[in-house]
């Protein structure tokens, strides 16, 4: 049995578990956090925006619902403020309500008291106000910009001009222009300074290039591992075991003017030492072709 704290052990009660979510890391690892208050309301409008949309229009239907039951309870709170509700009781006084919220108005029920006009007031607010407020959220949702970079799923190490390169394909999959991109490659693994102190570190990787003027096709991102590299002197062997992970972003200005921006993250393991990509490139009748079916496969040196 675990062993209990001072205070827990005096009181014979254990301290309630505090918050925790689960975050999704790049590669598919999760970390879980605890501590910090994430509620869906205290940042509506992010969560409103970056949750998936069968979410969105499912929490967004159920809001409706709820709405027009809470608004029905209110017309059914007063005496016959609904002219000519059909059917009679609750159901009468939703379909009521949706009518009113969507400012339809059939002409066959309609406010037949003072309290009714009044609740159908409110409620012809909210609804103009719902409107206005999902139709801004769907724009902005609509008009975020995604980039359609492909990453290759393994990081090649081969020789270039007698020296090891480390070398990431990526690919335009919109095939639209992407203008003055830029790429910025980073190892990031965990360290012991002289104190005994385990920290993660994150180191640049300096690159052959890392701005591309026009980025519509395809392009390799390289890194030389000489004296001056954080990878100097590694191996696949020395990486086996190791939480170090490789990271690569790129960003830039397509043709909308929209700024793009894709990252990719791999485990060391999936590094191919001594290989490399297969070709895509190759002439046909004069013409040139790209074969992205074979995007991300390796051959050994």
């Amino acid at each position: 049995m675990p062993e209990q704290s001072s205070d827990s052990a005096a009181t014979g009660r254990h301290h309630p578990k505090p918050p925790h979510t689960r975050i999704a890391l790049d590669g598919g690892d999760y970390v879980v956090t605890h501590g910090i208050n994430t509620r869906f309301w205290q940042d509506v409008y992010h969560n409103a925006l970056t949750v998936r949309w069968p979410v969105f229009f499912g929490l967004t239907g159920l809001l409706f619902l709820l709405l027009n039951c809470c608004f029905a309870l209110l017309f059914l709170h007063g005496d016959h403020a609904i002219a000519n509700q059909s059917p009679p009781g609750f159901l009468g006084a939703f379909f009521f309500s949706v009518e009113t919220l969507a400012t339809v108005g059939y002409g066959d029920m309609h406010p037949a008291t003072v309290y009714g006009h009044a609740i159908a007031t409110i409620e012809i607010f909210v609804g103009m106000s719902g409107v206005a407020l999902t139709t801004g959220i769907i724009f902005a949702r609509f008009s975020r910009p995604h980039a359609r970079i492909m990453f290759a799923k393994h990081p090649v190490v081969r020789p270039i001009d007698g020296r090891m390169t480390l070398m990431v394909r990526a690919a335009n999959a919109r095939l639209d222009v992407i203008s003055e991109a830029t790429a910025r490659m980073r190892l990031l693994r965990p360290e012991v300074s002289a104190e005994g102190y385990r920290i993660l570190k994150l180191h640049d990787l300096a690159l052959v290039r890392d701005h591309h003027p026009i980025f519509q096709l395809g392009w390799t991102v390289m890194h030389v591992i000489d004296e001056k590299s954080p990878l100097y002197g590694e191996s696949a062997e020395s990486f086996a075991g190791s939480d170090s992970r490789l990271l690569l972003s790129v960003a830039g200005t397509d043709d909308t003017a929209q700024p793009m921006s894709a990252r990719c993250t791999w485990d060391v393991a999936e590094i191919r030492w001594q290989h490399r990509y297969v070709d895509l490139m190759f002439e046909e009748e004069g013409v040139t072709h790209l074969d992205y079916a074979f995007f991300d496969d390796v051959l050994p040196l």
